[in-house]
């Protein structure tokens, strides 16, 4: 089930959709990449970590910010092009 909880400004969608974006493809890279290139590799699984970090920082952030509901067994998507915040539940 998905139920509107919110709306972030257009910088934020913004902000979260080169998070978004740049997650994706690095693990589309780390389907690709062996650990043959150690050096390559290490990049990788370092800028994976950050991404990562930063993505939900800014998840955790909003939430806080805007006070949206939440649910245990639930999370949250936003939907780019009206900059709505859904809440996704079983």
């Amino acid at each position: 089930m998905k139920k509107i909880v919110g709306k972030v400004t257009e910088a934020e969608k913004k902000e979260i959709q080169s998070l978004f974006e740049r997650r994706n493809g690095l693990n589309e890279l780390a389907k690709i990449l062996t650990a043959d290139n150690s050096e390559l590799y290490e990049k990788l699984v370092k800028d994976l970590g950050e991404t990562g970090t930063k993505f939900q920082q800014w998840w955790d952030s909003m939430a806080q910010k805007y006070a949206w509901e939440g649910a245990e067994s639930g999370h949250w998507e936003i939907n780019f092009g009206t900059c709505e915040i859904y809440l996704v539940t079983q």
